[in-house]
């Protein structure tokens, strides 16, 4: 009886010891975004378990340009996955998987034999090429081909242009392309390249169909689109779905071996990590620019309101591409950097609901934050910046509130416009990113639409989707149903306001944006 006893002792000891092995096991996410690189740990159960974050300069060569180095972009995101295994005393064998989510539409051309970029990285703020855009769009039937194909609105903020400037601008650059020794890749790819050591140059649907020269109908780089923009087809990545086997980790700085298994942009990626898998599901992330996407499953629905129609994130077992409806403002949290870093007015962002709350409104302040232009529904590239109804009696924290409030009347703009395309009535908002943590912004953002707000506890949904995809795709999790298991716990912001209320606020709202267009 006792050695049965014992013997069975000693398997139930085996077995913890297995499980508690077993939930040691991570997908990491790489999370590089527009001002920092991040990377985080998710466990089985959806946990982060651990995180690291660096910031790295921005570039302003002139007004309207905005530019990485992308020495700079590789060594935070590196040196971020380094400082996270360390601080974490994790090591190969707990790593199940890599998932990359990133900043979308930044350019970059690299030279396929020494890996150097010949420029730096033109950030998906840059304006530097709207007057290409603006003459490609005199003629509207190109500007009609172009949203027909790629769902886009012609815009400076999509990748083509970019890449063709650097063809035009940087010396030699026109003859190594044609030559096919250049390499083109939004930073995922970038990425790529750098973790499989130069092996893979791969990009995923969601990003690609952010270039404005994917063709999101037939998913293939579009012929006509490389040839009325100069660029040799040789330079395009491969596109795979974003839950695929990209590649393997070689690069000797890091911990190889590591499969990269997802990959998706910031924004499909945080649609994915906030469960939005099934039609008319919306979620907004507040992030460096703010970004409101609908899932419209495998319906790929037209906008008339200027907003943009692209490929959403699907998991691995899933054989249809499915689509999103989109609309972005370019300043969100950038915003409140600036109010902090070139105003001088705010010392710490995280303040920024507190010095909001200190007043009972903005006494008929408005701040329209077109700093790139405007985005949808206006797009109107060459809106700049502006600050009405300042009185006398205007203050710091007047106009602090007054930005917060900017983000949620752009949420409102898009929301609606979103609604009337899809003919879908959403219930609720689902919402993710830095700015997302502050209570002020949230409760006007819940007021302003009239609808309830649901924020999760972790807020880092752009992560957790990168590594979903990443997990899915390895058998880390099972299946959607096993995700769908995971607890979640979310704070939710109701609405307490009325109509007339809100009514006149917009009002206020849309005179500004008249009047900065």
């Amino acid at each position: 009886m006792e050695q049965g006893i014992s013997t069975k002792a000693a398997e139930i000891a085996n077995e913890s010891a297995e499980n508690a092995a077993e939930t040691k096991r991570y997908v990491i996410a790489l999370d590089q975004g527009t001002t920092s690189s991040r990377a985080m740990l998710v466990d089985r159960q959806g946990h982060i378990a651990g995180r690291m974050q660096r910031e790295f300069p921005q570039i302003y060569p002139h007004p309207g340009w905005v530019e990485h180095d992308p020495a700079d972009i590789l060594s935070s995101q590196l040196g971020v996955l380094t400082e996270l295994l360390l601080s974490n005393n994790v090591d190969a064998s707990q790593i199940d998987s890599i998932g990359i989510t990133n900043q979308r539409e930044t350019t970059l051309v690299w030279d396929r034999e020494t890996g150097e970029p010949l420029y730096n990285a033109i950030v998906w703020q840059c304006r530097r090429t709207s007057s290409m855009i603006d003459a490609l769009c005199e003629n509207p039937v190109i500007a009609k081909t172009i949203t027909e194909k790629t769902g886009l609105v012609p815009d400076p903020y999509f990748s083509a242009s970019k890449i063709a400037w650097i063809l035009n601008e940087v010396p030699g650059a026109r003859e190594k392309a044609e030559a096919g020794r250049l390499a083109f890749g939004t930073v995922d790819t970038w990425l790529l390249w750098k973790l499989t050591y130069g092996k893979v140059h791969a990009t995923d649907m969601t990003n690609a169909s952010r270039t404005m020269l994917y063709n999101i109908h037939t998913c293939k780089w579009d012929s006509w689109l490389l040839d009325l923009f100069n660029i040799p087809a040789s330079m395009m990545p491969e596109v795979k779905p974003s839950a695929s086997e990209f590649g393997i980790t070689a690069n000797p700085g890091i911990m190889q071996g590591i499969p990269i298994c997802g990959i998706a942009g910031d924004q499909q990626a945080a649609l994915f990590g906030q469960r939005c898998w099934e039609k008319g599901d919306a979620k907004n992330t507040y992030g460096t620019g703010c970004f409101l996407l609908m899932n419209t499953g495998r319906d790929a629905c037209r906008s008339k309101h200027g907003l943009v129609t692209t490929i959403a994130a699907v998991a691995p077992d899933v054989d249809e591409v499915h689509y999103a409806l989109e609309g972005s403002v370019f300043m969100a949290g950038a915003l409140m950097q600036w109010l902090r870093d070139e105003l001088g007015i705010l010392d710490n962002v995280a303040d920024s609901s507190e010095i909001a709350e200190s007043v009972a409104d903005t006494e008929g302040v408005y701040v329209v934050p077109a700093f790139t232009g405007l985005g949808a529904p206006w797009w109107d590239s060459e809106a700049r910046g502006a600050i009405y109804g300042l009185t006398r009696g205007a203050g710091r924290a007047h106009i602090i509130r007054a930005s917060l409030e900017s983000l949620a009347y752009q949420a409102h703009d898009l929301l609606n416009a979103m609604e009337e395309d899809a003919g879908i009535r959403l219930r609720s908002l689902n919402v993710d990113g830095g700015a997302s943590e502050n209570d002020f912004l949230m409760q006007f953002q819940s007021d302003i639409l009239g609808l309830p707000v649901r924020r999760p506890a972790d807020a880092e949904a752009t992560a957790l989707g990168a590594a979903y995809l990443s997990g899915l795709t390895t058998g880390f999790w099972k299946d959607l149903d096993a995700l769908r298991s995971l607890p979640r716990s979310e704070v939710a912001f109701n609405p307490c306001k009325t109509e007339a209320w809100r009514n006149r606020l917009l009002e206020g709202w849309h005179a500004a944006i008249r009047r900065t267009r």
